[in-house]
């Protein structure tokens, strides 16, 4: 496929496709706690080891250029079959093993040639929309992390529905990858050297905007992991005559898929029109406040909940494709691959431990006042994008719009 409308459509069903392996166990979690004794670390870790194994895969790529070495195309594929094949497997392997954490790992680490090598793909078609591009692949990445839910909505309490669902829709983005076409722009990133981790820090503005990304991500996957299991518990104190179970998992699915895709589009046109700066500010501004106030709703009407959720999965998701535009905009040409893998790995690093620290404050919290503990980091996110609004090479980002 040669048009660039074509290839990006394609490109945004085949990252959907294989995202949805990401939370292909975290949203069949309430499922599996009613047929499996299983501890709040062994639920932490379904998501944990995706994050774990995407920053080891992510480092493998960027040290060996395998991103660059190999044909994108073909790159996306063999780590599609790969993790289609790894979350396959869960099916006959006990919930409760510790195989199953390991088979997730494994679903992260080919993540890094899904993720990065997709984004590089719809860079290749940029042509003064980098920021609508790239929130168009991560509003796919987000439709396709939160379709395990829908998945798990409509397969009833049988988990292992979800889970054959997602490794059958990433086998098919596999096949269709072949289809979408490369861009003029596509280029290779330098050979990873060591001081290029120091480079992400050491100047200023790659420094400033790597804060913000992380002050974001504290947020975000602690968010979308623990959701469904706080709707659900919500839901069963308060359902408003729905059935707690699927109105659960299908206001996870609207927050998570539907809301997301919504912010990030919304983000990606306002930040190319406005500035990133200003996008990304205001995003974790609502996204964090959303993360003060919702525990207060819990068992709460679920109208009213849902639709505070609903504001929430727009606004943590619709700064995220920025933060990867402004790291693009402010690195050397030819160092900018590796630029935003190490702001990837970076925060996906973060996240395993606010992961694994949500547990922790619901037990001694509670429901109330547990997320409020996730709004850290976008509070500080916001001062260090404010910080870099005030640099001078700051007029590089959205074309001189900050």
């Amino acid at each position: 496929m040669k048009s660039k409308a074509g290839s990006l459509a394609l490109l945004a069903f085949c990252e959907v496709a294989v995202m949805a392996l990401w939370f292909s166990t975290t949203a069949v979690i309430p499922s599996l706690i009613a047929e499996f004794t299983l501890s709040d670390t062994q639920v932490s870790l379904f998501t944990s080891a995706v994050q774990a194994g995407f920053v080891v895969g992510t480092l493998t790529s960027a040290i060996f250029g395998m991103a660059d070495r190999f044909e994108p195309r073909r790159f996306f594929k063999t780590c599609a079959l790969v993790a289609a094949a790894a979350n396959a497997l869960i099916l006959i392997t006990p919930p409760t093993s510790f195989n199953v954490v390991l088979l997730r790992f494994v679903t992260g680490a080919c993540m890094a040639g899904v993720y990065p090598v997709g984004m590089k793909i719809a860079a290749s078609w940029a042509k003064g929309d980098l920021g609508l591009l790239t929130a168009i692949l991560v509003g796919a990445v987000t439709l396709g992390s939160a379709s395990p839910h829908l998945f798990n909505a409509f397969g009833g309490v049988d988990w292992r529905f979800a889970v054959l669902t997602s490794s059958v829709v990433a086998l098919s983005a596999a096949l269709l990858i072949n289809f979408v076409g490369l861009g003029d722009r596509l280029g290779k990133s330098a050979k990873f050297e060591s001081h290029f981790l120091l480079k992400a820090y050491r100047t200023p503005s790659l420094r400033l905007a790597n804060f913000g990304y992380l002050g974001h991500m504290w947020e975000l996957y602690a968010m979308w992991a623990w959701l469904g299991v706080f709707l659900d518990a919500s839901f069963r104190i308060n359902s408003a005559g729905f059935d707690p179970a699927f109105g659960a998992r299908t206001a996870t699915f609207l927050t998570m898929g539907v809301g997301g895709v919504i912010g990030c589009i919304l983000g990606g046109v306002l930040a190319d029109k406005y500035g990133r700066t200003i996008v990304t500010m205001g995003m974790m501004m609502a996204s964090g406040t959303c993360a003060l106030v919702v525990g207060f709703f819990f068992g709460a009407s679920p109208y009213l909940l849902v639709a505070l959720c609903f504001v929430w999965g727009i606004t943590i998701i619709g700064d995220s494709a920025q933060f990867s535009a402004s790291i693009a905009e402010l690195s050397e040409p030819t160092l900018v691959g590796t630029m935003l893998t190490i702001q990837a790995s970076a925060g996906f690093l973060l996240t395993l431990i606010t992961i694994h620290l949500m547990p922790v404050l619901v037990e001694y919290l509670g429901w109330t006042y547990a997320f409020a503990g996730l709004a850290i980091g976008p509070f500080l996110g916001v001062l260090a994008m404010a910080r870099l609004r005030r640099r001078p090479d700051s007029i590089k980002l959205a074309q001189g719009r900050r």
